[in-house]
């Protein structure tokens, strides 16, 4: 894969966008690092020599302009909830690899029990290499965790059960 420069110029523009602070991406004959700070952008390119390739490395990005999206559902039946009608379904906005943290070494974004508003980190959707971080758009309580962690996840799939009371 190569990209050209007008998608170079899209993915600038989107790492500016999000506040993330660096993106790596690398194909076995193509590396790109964006990397921000506060004043301009910096990018990188360059062809690896093929003697030592590289481990492929994506920095997890900041919040994505895709919401998650939320319909009222009522979960499956053995739920120990008495009003199952008002929960929220919290759903994937895209295809790919649902995970419960930043690393292996981090804390869960969240728990069964937690309370979580909108613009709390929920978990990361990686697509593409890309590392999303999926936000709430509601306020509630973590009743269920549809999705295992490192699993493969689907557009509008089911990934939290919340009540909003």
């Amino acid at each position: 894969m190569s990209m050209d420069i007008k998608q170079i110029q899209d993915l600038i523009k989107f790492v500016a966008k999000s506040g993330v602070n660096e993106v790596a991406i690398e194909e076995k004959d193509f590396k790109i690092t964006i990397k921000t700070n506060q004043e301009p952008t910096y990018v990188t390119a360059t062809v690896p020599n093929p003697v030592a390739p590289l481990p492929q490395q994506v920095t997890p990005a900041a919040p994505v302009a895709t919401p998650a999206n939320t319909t009222p559902v009522a979960p499956a039946s053995g739920t120990p909830v008495a009003e199952s009608s008002n929960l929220i379904t919290i759903k994937s906005p895209m295809i790919g690899t649902f995970y419960r943290a930043a690393g292996p070494d981090k804390p869960l974004f969240v728990n069964v029990g937690d309370e979580i508003a909108p613009g709390k980190v929920l978990c990361i959707v990686e697509a593409m290499k890309l590392f999303n971080e999926i936000e709430s758009e509601v306020s509630g309580k973590i009743v269920k965790i549809l999705v295992n962690d490192a699993e493969p996840v689907e557009f509008d799939q089911p990934l939290f059960l919340v009540d909003p009371a």
